[in-house]
């Protein structure tokens, strides 16, 4: 297991130097040797609580994911809707609670930190399964980075159109390709790519999370005046008739809502990564993270309701597969510009909340790697408003990395189904499988026991969940190629 550099977290000589002597009783340093876990936060009060944990967690759950739900309640459903999406939280939290469990090996307070997600599964888990995580967690934050750059220029073409739609009535088509804009967005993550560390985007996370919150409220106020103008709620407690779609368009539908709604409360491979940023305990860093996770959980799911159910009631099976972006609504369009700008905000953030843990794992195995190299260690002064200190192979491969996915997302923007897609991918082997296996290791849960047994339901449950999502996913995106052509769409 030394040999496995997925597992394998390097450190600069001092730290490893502060930790070997003890040295944890200075006012910098934390028990592990590093630098306090105090967040660059204006206010120290705040700094590496669950106020910073549940920004970070707000940031990455209440993404594009939201936008998409009044869609996904209208394929299932006044009755079936609703309950998924609470399934959902309720699942999400349970396995986070398990997860949170597993950022020290042993005591809570005192045991050895796991830094990573694949740090956790490495010290509970071994040999394949250590090799899967790693392919699946950082597949899945390529995966998301894409989708959120597909989100981002859907909104900023989405501002271009509302003020065309405003200037030359309803009836214009007002075509326009959304290339120009994912190159926009992509130049905007070249430039935040370069900031080191979770540790230094505290103040990204929070905007972000303000504008998530922002653009919700938009959405649902925009819901709520619709159905009055509708004079009643629309819908059916089945969802999207036969006769408006086929049966088979019905099923697949259907699946692919599961995954859209996974989607939206995917978070669980950034958690580990989010509960290194808290401060030393008392209390331990899994009491101050299940706190977070219960608020951020509990908060979202009340903004995914209301939201889901209202696009659902103010447009029917007509529900636009984005609420802000589909136009369904053309007025007040100075709102939806508001709206639509607060996504692309958001998601910038977002993008680098989920992105920090691959480019900390690349850059951590390249410096294990050749540790001796000057590209890939040092660091050269830059003198702009002030003097920056940058490194050159983390410019090289975050920008290399950056321009890989908006590339990636000029040839696939389909938004529906990639967020359905990178749900059903992430939400079964991340969010309950490994959570599962770690906390079963951990606790020494008996095999075939009562907690055992309910344990294994539960994943193989949502095992099933996430395949049939993938499948309907798949479907919509073999749909929507056979009408796309590349970089004009």
């Amino acid at each position: 297991m030394a040999d496995n550099v997925v597992a394998t977290y390097y450190y600069p000589p001092m730290e490893v130097a502060a930790a070997e002597l003890g040295q944890t009783a200075g006012s910098k340093l934390d028990d592990d040797g590093r630098n306090k876990r105090t967040e660059y936060v204006p206010t120290p009060m705040c700094a590496g609580t669950m106020w910073t944990a549940s920004s970070h967690i707000i940031t990455a759950v209440i993404g594009s994911g939201v936008l998409s739900l009044g869609w996904a309640i209208a394929q299932l459903g006044w009755v079936a809707g609703p309950a998924v999406m609470l399934l959902f939280s309720l699942v999400t939290y349970f396995t986070s609670s398990l997860l949170a469990d597993c950022y020290r090996s042993g005591d809570q307070s005192t045991g050895k930190r796991n830094y990573t997600y694949m740090d956790a599964v490495n010290a509970n888990l071994s040999g394949i399964k250590v090799q899967i995580c790693g392919v699946l967690q950082y597949a899945n934050i390529v995966g998301v980075s894409i989708g959120y750059t597909i989100a981002a220029s859907i909104s900023m073409l989405a501002i271009k159109r509302a003020n065309c739609f405003h200037g030359n009535g309803h009836a214009d088509p007002c075509k326009v390709s959304s290339v120009p804009y994912m190159i926009i967005f992509g130049v905007a993550q070249v430039f935040f790519s370069q900031i080191p560390d979770f540790d230094q985007i505290s103040w990204l996370s929070m905007l972000a999370a303000a504008m998530s919150f922002t653009y919700s409220s938009i959405g649902l106020g925009l819901g709520i005046v619709q159905v009055i103008a509708n004079g009643g709620v629309k819908g059916s407690l089945t969802g999207i008739s036969i006769g408006t779609v086929t049966p088979m368009q019905k099923v697949w539908r259907s699946t692919q809502a599961f995954g859209d709604i996974a989607f939206a409360y995917s978070y669980s491979l950034i958690l580990i990564e989010i509960q290194d940023t808290i401060r030393a305990p008392p209390p331990s860093e899994s009491t101050v993270m299940k706190r977070a996770t219960m608020v951020s959980v509990a908060v979202t799911t009340v903004f995914y309701m209301l939201c889901g159910c209202m696009g659902y009631a103010a447009f029917g099976d007509a529900a636009p597969g984005n609420l802000l972006t589909g136009f369904g609504f053309y007025e007040p369009f100075w709102l939806l510009d508001v709206a639509n700008a607060a996504i692309v905000v958001h998601l910038v953030g977002a993008y680098q909340v989920y992105c920090q843990p691959l480019f900390a794992f690349v850059e951590k195995w390249a410096a294990k790697r050749w540790p001796d190299s000057t590209f890939v260690t040092s660091e050269v002064e830059v003198p702009l408003f002030r003097t920056y200190k940058v490194n050159m192979f983390r410019a090289t491969w975050r920008t290399a990395f950056v321009v890989a996915t908006t590339v990636v997302s000029m040839m696939l923007p389909f938004f529906n189904d990639v967020v359905g897609f990178l749900g059903a991918l992430g939400f079964w082997p991340l969010t309950v499988y490994f959570p599962v296996e770690m906390y079963v290791v951990q606790k020494k849960v008996p095999k075939w026991s009562t907690q055992w047994v309910c344990l294994q339901m539960l994943s193989l449950g949502c095992l099933a969940i996430s395949l049939a999502a993938a499948a309907g996913s798949i479907a919509g995106v073999k749909s929507d190629l056979k009408v796309y052509h590349p970089f004009k769409t």
